[in-house]
Order: C-alpha cells, then sequence, then structure tokens
C-alpha cells in the first residue's frame, strides 16, 4: 500500500467505532513496515533520552493521526491545538522538534515560529494546507527548516523529522547501557567489559520493549504481544524463563518482577 493509502487508511480506522486506538496503531504500523522502538538521541547534558516533538495542530483528528504514528515511530510526543498552548508548552518543556501549523486559534503559526526563534534553534517543521509561495517564503524567512502540505504521507513525515534532527547536532541512538554492559537494539549485539554476551533476538526484544516502557510495570500479556505477536500462544512461563536468563547472562537485576502481573525495567540516568 503506498503512503497515502497508509494515511487514508490511518483515519479510516481511528475514526470507526468498532476498532480500538490501540489496535488501529498496530495494523497502521503493520501496513507501514515499521517498527516499534524508541528513538533515543544524544545531547549535550542528556545522554540516550527519547526525542521529544511537539505537535501544534488545531485539527484534533489530524494531530491524533501524527501522534499516533510519531509515537509507534519511537518518539516521545505532546498534541496542542492552539497556538497559546503551543508557546506555554515550549516555554515549561525541553523539546528537540516542533510540528506547527500555520491556520492556529489564538496564536497564528507563523508567531508561534518567530517568538520560537527568539530563544531557540530547535528545528521546526511547518505542516500546512497553505500552498501559495507567500506564506512558503514568509515561513523560511522566520526560520523554519521545512514545510510540507497537505495532504501529505505519513512515513515521509517520519523521515523529514528523523533528518531534521540528524542535521540539527542532535544524533540518534538506539544503545542502552546497563551498569557494565551496553545493548545495541539496531545491531542486536551485548557487550560488557569482558567482550561480547550471548542474548538470543527474542532476548534483546524483551529488554527493547522493556527499556520502552521503563519504570512502568508491563503485563506478561502486554510483554507477550509484543515481543513474540498478538497472533502467538504461549504461556507466562516463556517470558519467565527468558527474563530468567537474561538477568543470568547481564549479571545485573535491573529488570523487576512485579508479582501476580509482569515486569519492570529500572534504568538508573
Amino acid at each position: 500500500m503506498e503512503p497515502y493509502g497508509i494515511q487514508a487508511f490511518a483515519y479510516a480506522l481511528l475514526e470507526s467505532v468498532d476498532i480500538d486506538r490501540e489496535t488501529a496503531n498496530r495494523k497502521i504500523l503493520k501496513l507501514s513496515g515499521g517498527e516499534q522502538q524508541r528513538v533515543v538521541i544524544q545531547r549535550k547534558g542528556r545522554w540516550n533520552q527519547v526525542a521529544n516533538i511537539l505537535v501544534v495542530e488545531d485539527d484534533k483528528n489530524t494531530n491524533n493521526v501524527i501522534c499516533d504514528f510519531l509515537t509507534d515511530a519511537g518518539f516521545d510526543v505532546t498534541p496542542v491545538f492552539d497556538g497559546e498552548q503551543a508557546l506555554n508548552h515550549f516555554s515549561n518543556v525541553e523539546i528537540d522538534l516542533v510540528i506547527l501549523d500555520v491556520m492556529l486559534p489564538k496564536v497564528d503559526g507563523l508567531t508561534v515560529l518567530k517568538n520560537i526563534r527568539k530563544t531557540s534553534q530547535i528545528p521546526v517543521l511547518m505542516l500546512t494546507a497553505m500552498e501559495d509561495e507567500h506564506t512558503q517564503i514568509m515561513s523560511f524567512d522566520r526560520m523554519a527548516d521545512d514545510y510540507v502540505t497537505k495532504p501529505f504521507s505519513l512515513i515521509l513525515l517520519v523521515k523529514r523529522v528523523k533528518a531534521l534532527l540528524r542535521r540539527s547536532g542532535t544524533t540518534e541512538g538506539n544503545v542502552l547501557p546497563l551498569g557494565d554492559v551496553t545493548i545495541d537494539f539496531d545491531g542486536y549485539s551485548v557487550t560488557n567489559k569482558d567482550g561480547p554476551v550471548d542474548l538470543s533476538m527474542k532476548e534483546i526484544e524483551l529488554v527493547k520493549y522493556l527499556y520502552k516502557h521503563k519504570g512502568r510495570a508491563m503485563s506478561r500479556n502486554q510483554i507477550l504481544d509484543a515481543v513474540w505477536g498478538i497472533d502467538f500462544m504461549s504461556s507466562d512461563r516463556k517470558i519467565d524463563t527468558h527474563v530468567k536468563n537474561i538477568r543470568k547472562k547481564l549479571g545485573c537485576d535491573c529488570i523487576t518482577t512485579i508479582r501476580g502481573f509482569g515486569y519492570k525495567l529500572e534504568v538508573k540516568e
């Protein structure tokens, strides 16, 4: 299915009363060929923090679809629905990138952009239905980094966001340090001070899933669905066995058992 087809299907799924948002997200992600993993960044003073994106779009349906797709692509996403909310949030929270509509209630997007540039050079991607040359020139004159017109491809939007983060000097990473152990989720490799550690692919994927939700207790069913697939039939003992093996191989007790429920990954910042 082409990107525009995926976007149309995303809207249809999210508007349907017969499908919940979590199921819709899984179907959209499957169609897009995506993989759920956190997009972490390395920036001065912030080691392996998840990239935080502010989505400023007054149409709630469009905002929800963008946020859901970016979340599944591995970002932390905050939705706001007018220019005043955008400026207030930007003043109080550290943001890595802004997706900004032009036609907004209370404070228009170009004014929001002008105010952001008074204090910050973070990437700003304009996402709007306004195709006229004048608005595009105004946006770039006020130091927008990219300009995308609606309708748009959700997949290409994610690619543009990642490219902007790279160009801004923010490098993506998918590496988790756990004491003396380092897990490279992209390379599916694990090392410690003595060399490689033999974790299976499923063991690495299990750690990756818990890391995505670090500090939160995840049920055994949630872990089974995410790591082995929603159609996979197995007992809870499979997860227990994998966690036992991970603890033994890593030599650390970072995965906490939540009795009668599941597991939680604790990571010291």
